[in-house]
């Protein structure tokens, strides 16, 4: 594939990066009180990677998403928070 499409990476760095805190911090979070307390990190960690690969500012974007969400009716209204589709504003 690579020789056929040239400007694709030919490394996982990119990815490895994004996965270097969670391998840091895996020995600290070894011991979670209870299997859901280990499913809740890991979903609140791939939501704060998945904004930061997507150019967010991650505490800007997840205080965004939860002040909208509770007003959110319409499958357009949750794909407008996506970190892709999503521009907040940081508060002054």
């Amino acid at each position: 594939r690579y020789t056929e499409a040239g400007y694709l990476p030919i490394d996982n760095n990119r990815a490895e990066r994004a996965i270097r805190p969670f391998v840091i911090g895996r020995k600290a979070w070894l011991f979670s009180d209870t299997p859901k307390g280990a499913t809740a990190s890991a979903q609140l960690y791939s939501l704060v990677e998945t904004a930061r690969a997507n150019g967010q500012e991650p505490y800007a974007w997840l205080r965004h998403i939860l002040e909208r969400l509770p007003a959110a009716q319409s499958v357009e209204d949750y794909e407008a928070l996506l970190p892709w589709n999503c521009t907040p504003t940081v508060p002054l």
